[in-house]
């Protein structure tokens, strides 16, 4: 099945999906849970967008979540309090409200100094990618997918152990890259151009802060 879905390699850093084993994160991890309804956005770090909480209908849990509403900036960042950490396992609900241009929710992870990874599904195209950003966007992976469904609720993950990250949608493993560029730092949410984007439920699951 997860053949089907159409995995392209890009590089020698690229691993066959199909034959991939799930990472895990070593015992002991922590974890931290966003859901917005106790605690705004305080002790979050706005690099670019116009982010706030709102209630809205239809929320995963309960009516609270953080939604992207900037439409003239290339790409909206905003970074979760904690870390910095190196291994991770990352998921959050995410809805692509609308977009002309982009209509694309990501997960941004080992942000330091505005250096970044990010794993974005993108509501008006067929592809799921992995990227780092260091002073411009460069691509490492992709996949040929169903595009998510505007104004509908999807998840995505990702688990990042020492060089190897794997990235999922609504819980199916589509990448399995290996890159070594950045090794620790923050976990954050992303969005493209005019895309307005509802995020909730964000878990971090990491080991200790390094």
């Amino acid at each position: 099945m997860l053949g089907l879905l159409g995995f392209f390699a890009l590089n020698e850093g690229d691993q066959t999906v199909a034959n991939a084993a799930e990472l895990k994160l070593p015992e002991g991890s922590t974890v931290q849970w966003f859901d917005f309804e106790q605690r705004g956005i305080e002790g979050w770090k706005t690099v670019d967008g116009k982010w706030t909480v709102e209630e809205i209908p239809g929320a995963p849990s309960r009516k609270k979540v953080l939604v992207q509403r900037a439409v003239e900036n290339q790409f909206n960042v905003i970074v979760a309090p904690g870390g910095p950490y190196t291994d991770v396992d990352v998921s959050v609900r995410f809805k692509p409200i609308s977009g002309r241009e982009d209509a694309s929710g990501g997960i941004v992870f080992r942000f330091s100094e505005g250096r970044y990874y990010v794993v974005r599904a993108n509501a008006l195209e067929n592809n799921f990618r992995l990227y780092y950003y260091d002073r411009g966007r460069h691509q490492l992976a992709t996949a040929t997918v169903q595009p998510p469904v505007l104004g509908q609720w999807h998840t995505l993950r990702v688990i990042a152990v020492a060089d190897l990250i794997q990235a999922y949608l609504d819980g199916k493993l589509l990448l399995n890259h290996r890159d070594s560029r950045f090794r620790s730092g923050q976990i954050g949410l992303w969005t493209k151009s005019d895309s307005i984007t509802a995020f909730d439920d964000l878990e971090i699951k990491s080991n200790k802060p390094q």
